[in-house]
């Protein structure tokens, strides 16, 4: 079976510390400057999201996600023992229309990024995946019928070329703008792309490849609405060239 592993998430993985719990502290310690622009309320009112970033010089900068309560007590860190390899980059978040869920949408480096999933417990949000939610979208893809044409290396955790696991727009409302009419807070839809950048003799890829994860059961699918845009998504280099 096929496991992608970008550049950076590799390394995180290895450490065995990208689903650590996390840490229940006060706060950030000195050294790190809150960026307010990017707080994050979740639609109850109840958390937000902060981010923080530590100043590294020359080894660029550290970023620590932190959820608060209204009252800015029961902080918790999102991402303890990430280093400036791993959370150098700022992140996107997103909260469930129920406040019950939250997305992490997480830069890896030039063209590469990955999800995280939490969920709610308390004034906490935990990990709720086993690994990151963009290895999950990564896997299913290709044990699916679309990636038959598109062979790598599996001992080669690099041989996907910007690979990018995104979080589709429309989470707070539930996909309308796609016309579905989904159970509140029940789905999310992730889009999947990576290039043939510098293949000799480039095999198909995708380019916004769609696929829906059920929080409810925790299982990826593909619904027969999205069937004509997958089928656009994968590039095949033959076809074109004729």
């Amino acid at each position: 079976m096929f496991e992608y592993r970008s550049p950076r998430i590799w390394i995180l993985l290895s450490l065995g510390i990208a689903m650590a719990a996390p840490a229940r502290a006060d706060g950030p310690r000195a050294g790190f400057k809150l960026s307010a622009e990017d707080t994050l309320t979740s639609p109850d009112r109840m958390l937000r999201v902060e981010q923080y970033s530590k100043d590294l010089k020359d080894e660029g900068f550290l970023y620590q996600f932190w959820t608060f309560d209204s009252d800015h007590r029961h902080g918790s860190l999102l991402n303890p023992g990430e280093g400036v390899d791993l959370a150098g980059y700022t992140a996107g978040f997103r909260f469930s229309p129920d406040s019950q869920w939250l997305v992490r949408m997480q830069k890896l480096g030039a063209g590469y990024s990955t999800l995280f999933l939490y969920r709610k417990k308390g004034y906490q949000f935990l990990p709720a995946t086993t690994k990151p939610l963009g290895d999950l979208a990564w896997d299913y893809f290709f044990n699916s019928p679309a990636s038959k044409a598109m062979h790598r290396d599996p001992k080669d955790r690099d041989s996907l070329d910007h690979a990018q696991a995104i979080l589709l727009k429309g989470m707070d409302d539930n996909y309308a703008w796609l016309g579905e009419y989904w159970p509140d807070s029940r789905y999310i839809v992730i889009s999947l792309s990576f290039d043939a950048q510098g293949e000799e003799k480039p095999l198909p890829w995708i380019e916004g490849w769609r696929c829906v994860y059920d929080l409810k059961t925790g299982t990826f699918s593909v619904p027969p609405d999205f069937a004509e845009n997958n089928a656009k998504a994968v590039k095949n280099p033959g076809a074109q060239s004729q």
